[in-house]
């Protein structure tokens, strides 16, 4: 999918009467760190062929290598931004990218074992940090087993059921060696058949999945290209997995559509709140805050139904420092997602102030899913800056967990200028010590000059630009600096 791509979502349905969809306990204060294991650990761009189990051909070669390990010297950095939550790209055995999946019940061979994956989510939990698996259940890659098998097995076996195909002859005719004349394809790539939902089959594989993973310890699932399913697949998967596991967390990549909609018919407790990403990185980028508050007023229904999980970057997308077009512009970005409600996600690279630009081409994602080094004492200081906001800007949200759910209102609006006062949603249950803010203004400036801006009162700087003056109070607002951003208690 191309996340680059306008998102035009439809009015939600004002006619049902919303209530919140609820989510585990933990996710209340979860704060995630998202890493693309493949890119991350610098594994090869494509699977080799061969026996995984065999160290004397490519792939046994390449498993012998334990990759994903290399993630585990990373859980310190992770907890020492403020972060709880690893959501990890797909780890699964695939065919290249990741997406493209061969056995769901393997760690990749370029990444390591299945042990390798459970020791690491060992050690997260140790460190109380919860793991997020990237279940990648709309489609297959083309050499999974139970698609390359079909002129084999033929249009009435239960591996034909699982995908959505179309056959030269019918049944009855049918000859062993003939292939399916034709399939559906996952946003039209050749090698990613898309698998039946309407299946039996596929239901059960995905429920065994999910639930075998959650045996060896995964906290959560984020269901991959969830806008291309029938959200009533998941009614029939996602009950028999809480049953067992009703601390799971799921949620669904949804680039488009009723967001609402889609959580309330599906279960989900979450998606991909890709509209308020879209407006903040653009709206920076383009000195049009009003596009912003547009958002922020749709946002705010949402609210009433599901708390959406919230970026700006991920793996598909260019990262927000080069998106904003001037990178100073990245820090008014991360103020926005700390402050406003939704469950917030930190892509890997992004607390370093990274650079880099998403390509139509094959190859295109490889400079927005770069390698680690092998241990964080290797980034240097060149990243200090960004990381240390980050840190600041995290440590707040902790001590305001109340941002989770909270409302919000515009105190004052232009195309470069914009106040928001976020307060802490009436009637919501948040145990925070005596004395901690109860809401708080976020000030953001475009403008190349000072500014005067209204803060409802509020003058004490919670977080700023670290390479800018403070603002200074004035009457009941303050003056930003040139391109300043501030939040206020």
């Amino acid at each position: 999918m191309s996340a680059d791509a306008a998102i035009q979502t439809p009015e939600p349905d004002s006619s049902r009467t919303a209530v919140r969809v609820p989510e585990p306990d933990w996710v209340r204060h979860a704060i995630v760190w998202h890493v693309m294991p493949l890119g991350a650990v610098g594994a090869p761009a494509l699977r080799p062929e061969g026996d995984p189990d065999d160290a004397s051909t490519p792939a046994g070669a390449i498993a012998g290598e334990h990759r994903l390990r290399r993630l585990i010297a990373w859980l310190d950095r992770l907890v020492d931004l403020g972060c709880n939550v690893l959501l990890l790209g797909p780890v699964f055995d695939s065919m290249s990218h990741g997406y493209d999946t061969l056995d769901y019940h393997r760690v990749d061979p370029r990444l390591g074992t299945n042990d390798d994956l459970t020791d690491l989510i060992a050690a997260a939990h140790e460190k109380g940090v919860r793991v997020v698996l990237d279940g990648v259940f709309n489609h297959t890659g083309l050499d999974y087993p139970a698609f390359a098998g079909l002129a084999s097995t033929g249009p009435d076996s239960p591996e034909a059921a699982m995908y959505r195909l179309t056959w030269a002859d019918d049944a009855a005719g049918w000859t062993p060696g003939t292939a399916p004349a034709d399939y559906a394809r996952f946003e039209g790539q050749d090698w990613l058949p898309e698998l039946d939902h309407g299946s039996d089959a596929v239901a059960e594989l995905v429920t065994e999945v999910m639930t075998t993973w959650c045996e060896r310890g995964v906290d959560g699932w984020r269901l991959d290209a969830a806008y291309a399913v029938d959200p009533g697949f998941w009614t029939r998967v996602l009950p028999r997995v809480r049953e067992r596991f009703p601390e799971v967390y799921v949620l669904g990549e949804v680039i488009h559509g009723d967001y609402a909609a889609i959580v309330r018919a599906s279960g989900m407790n979450a998606v991909t709140q890709y509209e308020l990403w879209q407006s903040v990185w653009h709206s920076l980028a383009e000195a049009n805050f009003y596009e912003l508050d547009w958002t922020l007023q749709r946002g705010a229904e949402l609210l009433d139904t599901f708390i959406p999980y919230t970026f700006v970057g991920n793996h598909d997308t260019s990262r927000i420092a080069s998106q904003v077009g001037d990178p100073r512009l990245a820090g008014h970005a991360l103020a926005l997602l700390m402050t406003l409600p939704g469950t917030p996600a930190i892509y890997y690279g992004d607390e370093e102030g990274w650079q880099a630009v998403k390509e139509e081409r094959l190859g295109g994602d490889d400079a927005i899913r770069p390698e680690l080094p092998a241990s964080p004492a290797e980034l240097g200081d060149a990243g200090a800056g960004a990381r240390h906001l980050h840190q600041e800007l995290i440590a707040l949200r902790r001590r305001l967990p109340w941002l989770h759910d909270a409302s919000y209102e515009t105190l004052h609006l232009d195309n470069t200028v914009m106040a928001l006062r976020v307060r802490e949603r009436e009637g919501a249950a948040w145990d925070v010590p005596e004395g901690t803010p109860r809401e708080v203004v976020l000030v953001l400036s475009l403008e190349e000059t000072e500014v005067w801006l209204p803060s409802a009162g509020h003058h004490e700087v919670l977080s700023a630009a670290h390479d800018l003056p403070h603002p200074r109070p004035e009457r009941d607002g303050v003056v930003l600096p040139p391109l300043g951003w501030a939040v206020l208690g």
